[in-house]
């Protein structure tokens, strides 16, 4: 997926690991040289939510819902926000946020 911010291209490789455990084993070279990572749960599914554990120190972060504003206070104000990839709902929103946020902390790095 290609996102284009404040005249900045992102290039963004979206995998979709389900949350399955065999993937933990594989995580570094899944995300090597990447500079931020998406982690996302089913709200209906507390399980899916205590997963995120798993990876959360691994990650510049941005967490996609209740128990979250929570869980992203206590770990340094991760940014949280709701969406749903069936109604189509703020996922477009989520990767320009994901793309901020790289550009906030290449501009960051660059001082």
């Amino acid at each position: 997926m290609e996102v284009v911010l404040s005249g900045h291209d992102f290039r963004l490789d979206i995998w979709d690991t389900a949350g399955q455990e065999r993937f933990q084993s594989l995580g570094a070279a899944f995300y090597r040289g990447a500079d931020c990572c998406v982690l996302v749960y089913d709200i209906n599914i507390n399980k899916s939510f205590d997963k995120i554990n798993n990876w959360h120190n691994e990650f510049l972060h941005q967490l996609t819902e209740n128990k979250a504003t929570e869980w992203c206070a206590s770990r340094g104000n991760i940014p949280y926000i709701e969406t749903s990839a069936k109604e189509g709902y703020n996922v477009d929103e989520a990767f320009l946020r994901v793309a901020k946020i790289s550009l906030d902390n290449e501009r960051v790095q660059d001082m």
